[in-house]
């Protein structure tokens, strides 16, 4: 359907949101999927566990271009099972799909995590970092890696692995949106864990950006860190949005919220992502923030 037809999983969520502007401006035709009423048009209500809603799906779509961004993303999600069926045996069923009824594909774009690297690995993660996962979220992401190199030679997949990344709509289950949502609504206190702790944030918009850019050029069997190379510690964000929005709360450590052996820096290598699409003008920290203490909610779906 069309030149440029894209299929996005998870077209509901916080990045399916932002992505699906990015690339209809870029001139495609977005389609979707999403286990959720959707008030998107052209998307369909199907879960990743029905293989043959999701073929009928792909068949009717045909789309050129796919970016599956549906999973179970919370790390504190409740269900541990669901981690390993939507994440992998979900993805498994897109890619049958895929190779099964869509013969114009340029490139199959998949969702994975930095969340693989753990939280051992001191510094400047490149893509040939040792995978160390910590939590069954990032397990699932490894698996659901190592199971779509078994589709390579089928279909155009590029693998990408986002760092942290934040903007307008995420769920204040994620610390960043967590921080601007006490500012906004001015509470007296809040509680975190380590303060000192330096991490990799980039902006949702930045991240839609990358992608729409990995679509065009296709590095297909590739894997690809999203990120900006730039780290902040918790310290500075706080002093970000107290400044922004001339608030000061108290900040009360809950050691319920201090991991044990936290690596104090943690940055993604965004080396390879500019030599394939080049550097970007991204926003800084900062501006997300303000972007973030100005919007009104947003009703993207919290959990993807």
């Amino acid at each position: 359907m069309g030149e440029k037809s894209v299929l996005i999983t998870g077209l509901n969520g916080f990045t399916g949101f932002h992505l699906a502007g990015e690339l209809e401006r870029a001139g495609y035709a977005i389609f979707g999927v999403a286990d959720t009423p959707s008030n998107f048009p052209n998307c369909y209500q199907v879960n990743l566990l029905d293989k043959s809603g999701l073929a009928r799906v792909v068949h009717e779509v045909k789309p050129t271009h796919v970016v599956h961004l549906a999973a179970i993303a919370f790390v504190g999600h409740g269900s541990v099972d669901d981690f390993y069926q939507v994440n992998v045996l979900g993805t498994r069923n897109l890619l049958e799909a895929l190779a099964t009824e869509a013969s114009e594909l340029k490139c199959v774009l998949l969702a994975s995590s930095a969340n693989i690297y753990g939280n051992t690995s001191e510094g400047m993660l490149s893509e040939d970092t040792r995978p160390n996962p910590a939590n069954d979220y990032a397990v699932s992401k490894l698996a659901m890696e190592y199971m779509a190199r078994l589709w390579v030679k089928q279909l155009p997949i590029v693998i990408v692995r986002p760092f942290n990344y934040t903007g307008v709509g995420q769920s204040k289950d994620f610390l960043l949106p967590k921080i601007v949502d006490h500012f906004r609504r001015r509470v007296p206190a809040i509680e975190l864990g380590n303060l000192d702790v330096w991490r990799d944030f980039s902006d949702v918009r930045a991240v839609v950006e990358a992608y729409r850019n990995l679509l065009e050029v296709r590095p297909v069997g590739q894997v690809v860190n999203i990120c900006s190379g730039r780290v902040h510690s918790l310290r500075e964000v706080l002093a970000m949005v107290e400044r922004l929005s001339a608030h000061t709360l108290e900040v009360r450590i809950n050691p319920a919220f201090v991991r044990a052996n936290e690596v104090k820096t943690l940055s993604g290598d965004p080396g390879k992502l500019i030599s394939l699409i080049g550097k970007q003008i991204a926003p800084k920290l900062e501006d997300t923030l303000a972007w973030m203490l100005e919007a009104k909610e947003c009703a993207a779906n919290p959990q993807i």
